[in-house]
């Protein structure tokens, strides 16, 4: 079924339950990962707020939460070189396990800015946690990217999070834009 955000029309990608389905799986793998130690897991806001939502209720280790705000986007539907950080957190990081949740990797300028910007503050250790992935979107490789709930073709996507012109977060499933 075919819906329409602002000016633009969206058709099913992901539904819900694959997307529940894949949180899981995810949340397993980070519960066996990371069983030895306190992770702090780093949510990017605006659009990964249900994806970390969802994930944090399948770990069962302790572990941290918080959050950053960076933007690309724009309210567009292709992402700029320039990242807007808007949110820093003040955990302190030094010494400790990071896991940085994203809803999109796109052409990875974000996540290497944000990873870059991590590394600084000397983690132990620094993955990255992706709903989505665009592989042939990708500008240079990832090499902190170790979970991904989906590969999807290079499409603008809405819906669990991810925005059009600030609407569509709050479509339970995942929407390609229709050509």
């Amino acid at each position: 079924m075919k819906t329409k955000i602002a000016d633009l029309e969206f058709e099913p990608l992901i539904k819900s339950a694959a997307i529940e389905e894949r949180i899981k799986a995810i949340g397993l793998q980070l519960n066996a990962d990371y069983q030895h130690c306190i992770p702090v897991f780093v949510g990017v806001l605006n659009g990964s707020f249900l994806f970390i939502a969802d994930l944090i209720k399948q770990i069962d280790i302790p572990c941290e939460i918080t959050f950053t705000k960076l933007a690309s986007y724009y309210g567009g539907t292709q992402g700029g070189l320039k990242i807007r950080d808007d949110i820093d957190f003040s955990v302190d990081i030094k010494g400790r396990d990071v896991v940085i949740i994203e809803d999109i990797v796109d052409t990875g300028n974000t996540a290497h800015y944000l990873l870059d910007k991590l590394k600084v503050k000397e983690p132990a250790s620094i993955k990255l946690c992706s709903l989505l992935l665009k592989p042939k979107a990708l500008l240079k490789k990832i090499d902190e990217l170790k979970y991904v709930g989906f590969e999807i073709e290079n499409e603008f996507v809405v819906g669990y999070g991810l925005d059009y012109k600030e609407m569509g977060r709050n479509l339970k499933d995942i929407y390609k834009r229709v050509k």
